[in-house]
């Protein structure tokens, strides 16, 4: 086989993986002198002169022609008997200059350079893709689903590149067909082995995030910052916004006329419950603001600690908890600051934690991830409406109020 005929039988390579012509003769030439050095043992004295137009290549060995029976290295030198059969006119001292063929190399080293050139352009091919996505770290991407399995789906974008979407980074209401765009944010790109593994996320903060700067020109433009989000994905979330341009309503731009402007992003994040809440400094209002919708009689904070004693009036209780205790937990996450819930009036309670001898501690759990976690407060709940609140059966909660009762009527 022809020298030419080689690289024109790499060309499927070139196609198939988008590498310029250049880039695949600079790669071939190294692996050439590869298996030139493993050949010859050196390849310092050989000149690989390349076409990229035409894609060909030469291969050179300069050797220096010394006297009969005076050769020491081979590959450096030639006598000068063979040099004559060469050029008669060669002399003791001179450069000869003979082109290697590739089959002077061997079929073994012929296959071996097939597979070397394989794999350094599969190399080259994702140390590309690696730094290409390494650059888009955090930003959205859109991929069209290619194949579902239980514990992932793998995309494929428009350049035939693998990204993985885990389950865990799906939002629970998200249902996936082959053949659908999928968006969501590169949370992370990763060389395992040669290969990159690219994961996108839709429950990352940052896709709301970037959602935002998507749909709404203001945070696009900078006009307004997003100072914070927290999410539980599918359920609810809250953003904290500011703008620098007292003109401007941050909210009020945020959600649009009668939400028109965050409508689209509640219905890519699966109809999650959007709280957009006004940045300030004032921790007191930064936290009841934070509780909406409930309103806030008085808080009184303990920065030490980073606890904050909040006091609603009964009825506002609920709200401020939220239902499964999604809206007091995203209040705390949101303003750096743990929050518990008094009622106005009620100057007497106990914490749960109180009654561990009584209760096992895995239902106090239970009653804390639905945000209560005093006794009266769980004395207030409706026993049927904390059976769906929580993972306990009605006669557990029964129990519980039994016991709690018993307290205060002592």
């Amino acid at each position: 086989m022809e020298n030419l005929a080689l690289i024109d039988s790499f060309s499927e390579f070139k196609d198939d993986k988008l590498i310029d012509r250049v880039t695949l003769m600079a790669i071939l030439e190294d692996v050439f002198r590869n298996a030139l050095k493993k050949k010859f043992g050196d390849d310092d004295n050989f000149d690989i002169i390349i076409n990229p137009d035409k894609g060909d290549l030469e291969i050179w060995r300069n050797r220096i022609v010394v006297a009969d029976g005076e050769v020491e290295n081979e590959n450096q030198e030639i006598s000068l008997s063979e040099a004559q059969k060469i050029e008669p006119d060669f002399e003791v001292g001179e450069d000869v200059s003979e082109e290697v063929k590739l089959f002077d190399l061997g079929r073994r080293s012929i296959l071996a350079l097939r597979q070397n050139l394989i794999s350094k352009i599969q190399e080259h091919d994702n140390t590309n893709i690696y730094k290409q996505f390494k650059d888009l770290e955090g930003e959205i991407y859109t991929a069209e689903v290619h194949h579902i399995r239980h514990r992932a789906v793998i995309l494929l974008d428009d350049e035939g590149n693998e990204l993985i979407l885990p389950k865990d980074k799906q939002i629970p209401s998200d249902f996936f067909r082959k053949g659908e765009n999928v968006r969501g944010i590169i949370e992370s790109v990763e060389l395992k082995g040669n290969k990159p593994n690219i994961v996108l996320s839709r429950t990352a903060p940052a896709f709301l995030e970037k959602l935002f700067e998507q749909e709404i020109p203001e945070v696009f433009d900078g006009l307004i910052s997003i100072k914070n989000v927290v999410r539980i994905p599918g359920e609810k979330a809250k953003v904290a916004v500011d703008s620098y341009d007292d003109r401007i309503d941050p909210v009020g731009a945020c959600v649009g006329m009668k939400g028109s402007r965050i409508h689209g992003i509640v219905r890519e994040l699966g109809n999650e419950n959007i709280d957009v809440i006004n940045y300030t400094n004032n921790l007191q209002l930064f936290i009841t603001r934070a509780l909406s919708p409930a309103r806030v009689t008085s808080i009184k904070l303990d920065e030490e600690t980073k606890r904050a004693e909040v006091i609603l009036k009964p009825e506002e209780v609920s709200k401020a908890i939220g239902r499964g205790g999604h809206n007091i937990r995203l209040a705390g996450r949101l303003t750096g600051y743990e929050i518990d819930v008094f009622r106005e009036g009620v100057e007497e309670d106990v914490e749960l934690s109180e009654f561990s001898d009584e209760i096992e501690s895995w239902i106090i759990e239970e009653f804390a991830k639905a945000g209560l976690d005093t006794a009266k407060s769980v004395l207030e709940q409706d026993v049927k409406d904390l059976v769906k609140r929580t993972d306990l059966e009605e006669e557990t909660i029964d129990d519980v109020m039994r016991i709690l009762k018993e307290e205060f009527e002592d």
